[in-house]
């Protein structure tokens, strides 16, 4: 069985989670989450502890007990304290603004870049070269994330970009004579 399946998940107090059939949903301070529970998955609730174990003894019900573990686990974390990630804006003349539900973006293309800021995520600029995106859920905030960072990623040689505020970019060397 999966090892990550194994370990339970603790449900803290002020996530009210509700099953309809194979439909779980958890309703916490930062909103509502809903999840469809695989048929080969069973979970079992006692007291303020999810269990999850596989149906069957196939390999891929074992392997989606751990999936479905992470997502439920997931989105309690993010019905209760939230997700958040970080973006840097490193380039001469690079800057960010939120205006609203848009977030501006001046990355020294011939024109501004007007992001729209889907429901559910809110975009905050502490600084003008510093984006904090922010929402319940993890998938929806890593795919912001990624969707900025598209417009001008990294380049290797000088560093210039949006990057990721943990990320390590892998310098290379200029080309000599």
């Amino acid at each position: 069985m999966s090892r990550i399946a194994k370990k339970p998940v603790e449900i803290p107090k002020g996530v009210e989670l509700n099953f309809n059939g194979r439909q779980m949903t958890a309703k916490g301070s930062r909103g509502t989450l809903t999840v469809t529970l695989h048929e080969d998955v069973e979970v079992n609730q006692e007291d303020n502890v999810l269990n999850f174990a596989a149906r069957d003894s196939r390999k891929s019900s074992m392997a989606l007990a751990g999936t479905i573990r992470s997502i439920v686990d997931n989105i309690i974390t993010g019905v209760s304290t939230g997700f958040e990630k970080k973006l840097q804006l490193i380039g001469v003349g690079y800057r960010a603004q939120a205006q609203g539900r848009k977030l501006s973006l001046s990355l020294g293309f011939s024109h501004p870049i007007d992001f729209e800021v889907p429901e559910g995520i809110e975009i905050e600029t502490p600084a003008a070269t510093e984006i904090v995106v922010k929402g319940c859920d993890k998938q929806r905030v890593g795919q912001v994330c990624a969707e900025i960072r598209a417009f001008r990623p990294p380049e290797p040689y000088k560093g210039k970009g949006v990057k990721y505020a943990d990320e390590q970019i892998i310098r290379k060397e200029a080309k000599k004579k």
